[in-house]
């Protein structure tokens, strides 16, 4: 039996532009905006600015999945918006945030809508640090990994030991990907975003 499961895919750019032109740089987003609306699959969008004045713009964009995103990416709608913006807008830097990243992003809510040019820059929640991303895999793996230990050498005793290694993997990643994860994390949500306990 095949198993897909469908994991929201967010893109952080970072684009450059002239703070003079500030106007034509904040309608070209919101037509960005408004054409990737249209397309299925897309979850939200936002952009903020570094610091009143700056030249500097960080934009994100949701998709529910990778192929939706990838049709998005290809589209001749998005192609005729970036060569539209020619000599007014510089591309920095482009991110996609997926596999254990995404796991701890907070898929439930869309991207930020857009903030006012003349507001004070807003930024999305921070990833949780490293180490509680590490310590929120752990929790999930021991328990799932000394499970299938005991259970592959009780019944599975007599098979060499690479094969059983083999046969672990291809059973806890899937487990891992879809199932004791994104529980744990949903769980875990409150300590890994730095918020009360939920008894609080």
């Amino acid at each position: 039996m095949t198993m897909t499961h469908a994991m929201p895919v967010t893109v952080a750019i970072a684009r450059r532009a002239d703070p003079a032109r500030t106007d034509e740089m904040v309608a070209w987003m919101r037509a960005g905006t408004a054409l990737a609306e249209a397309f299925p699959g897309f979850l939200g969008a936002g952009w903020v600015r570094s610091a009143p004045g700056s030249g500097e713009w960080h934009m994100l964009y949701r998709f529910a999945d990778d192929e939706t995103l990838r049709r998005w990416e290809e589209s001749p709608q998005r192609h005729w918006w970036l060569t539209s913006a020619q000599g007014i807008v510089e591309h920095t830097r482009v991110e996609k945030r997926t596999g254990i990243e995404g796991w701890f992003d907070p898929v439930s809510a869309p991207v930020p809508e857009t903030v006012p040019v003349s507001a004070e820059p807003t930024v999305p929640p921070p990833s949780p640090p490293r180490w509680k991303q590490a310590v929120t895999i752990w929790l999930a793996f021991f328990p799932l990994s000394l499970t299938a230990t005991l259970l592959t050498s009780r019944f599975l005793p007599d098979v060499p030991l690479a094969l059983r290694v083999l046969i672990m993997t291809l059973t806890l990643t899937p487990l891992m990907t879809y199932l004791v994860l994104p529980r744990i994390t949903r769980a875990l949500h409150w300590w890994l975003h730095g918020q009360r306990a939920p008894w609080r």
